[in-house]
């Protein structure tokens, strides 16, 4: 097996990024940003030939120009498992993306930071917003 993370959520995310920089930056300049000594790892990377370095993550997160508490997500999982990429995140709470932190805040702002408690209207509010 040759592509072992081939349809590997990472692999995916880190295809979609690529494509969506293409018109800025080579897969090379990526490599480069990231720290990468080969500039074919991002071509391994994408089709799921190799795992992310979890030390490259925030290095390859800017050169992806995306959230690097997003991408650490999921190259736990890809390194770990799902499951043990689930205790390590029980065990040091969730990594909380720019775009969460952003909704968490205006939570805080409309409730007057008062702390409120999920209710199922509130929560079925949410999933309306968010379409689940």
């Amino acid at each position: 097996m040759n592509k072992p993370y081939e349809n590997d959520p990472a692999t995916i995310f880190i295809a979609q990024q690529i494509k969506a920089l293409s018109h800025r930056k080579s897969q090379a300049d990526i490599a480069t940003q990231a720290g990468f000594s080969n500039a074919n790892m991002m071509t391994m990377l994408k089709q799921g030939k190799n795992k992310i370095p979890l030390d490259r993550v925030p290095s390859l997160a800017s050169a992806l120009e995306c959230d690097p508490a997003y991408l650490m997500r999921l190259a736990m999982q890809q390194s770990v498992g799902a499951t043990a990429a689930r205790a390590i995140i029980d065990i040091l709470r969730e990594p909380i993306s720019n775009n969460e932190r952003s909704i968490l805040a205006e939570v805080r702002d409309v409730t007057c930071d008062t702390d409120p408690r999920l209710t199922a209207k509130s929560r079925n509010a949410l999933r309306q917003v968010f379409a689940k």
